[in-house]
């Protein structure tokens, strides 16, 4: 069964990572694509959140990830870290304001692609990027 809430989330969230993209001069596009490809595609996928799902982890190990990806402090990163269901993740705000203002580039670019696997790949945890996807980014 559909859950039009969270794809009404979802898809509002990913209008705004639209946005973000939309906004960064070729520069910073070709630093996203030599990094992730064709990942920005993803961003017109029709998402089926029917078929997302969550796993629990390591919690130091998503902190130090989250750390890594973000290139913010341990106090910031866990200070931000939620518990949602039996997962860990991080609220999609504390992303997105960093896709915002986040002062170093390819650390906005990872951020950013970080974004984009959590909104279509597990779009499951509404409204936070959910440990599954920052296991996938170390693959």
């Amino acid at each position: 069964s559909w859950d039009f809430t969270r794809i009404s989330v979802t898809q509002n969230s990913l209008q705004e990572l639209k946005e973000i993209w939309d906004q960064w001069n070729d520069e910073v596009k070709q630093l996203f694509y030599s990094g992730y490809g064709d990942l920005p595609y993803l961003l017109d996928v029709k998402i089926q959140v029917d078929k997302a799902y969550s796993r629990a982890v390591n919690v130091p190990a998503f902190l130090k990830k989250l750390m890594n990806i973000t290139g913010m402090s341990e106090q910031w990163v866990a200070a931000r870290i939620k518990q949602k269901g039996d997962s860990k993740c991080i609220p999609w705000k504390n992303l997105k304001d960093l896709n915002l203002t986040h002062p170093d580039t390819k650390k906005k670019v990872d951020v950013f692609a970080l974004s984009i696997c959590d909104l279509v790949i597990f779009p499951k945890a509404l409204g936070h990027v959910d440990e599954a996807v920052t296991d996938l980014f170390y693959r």
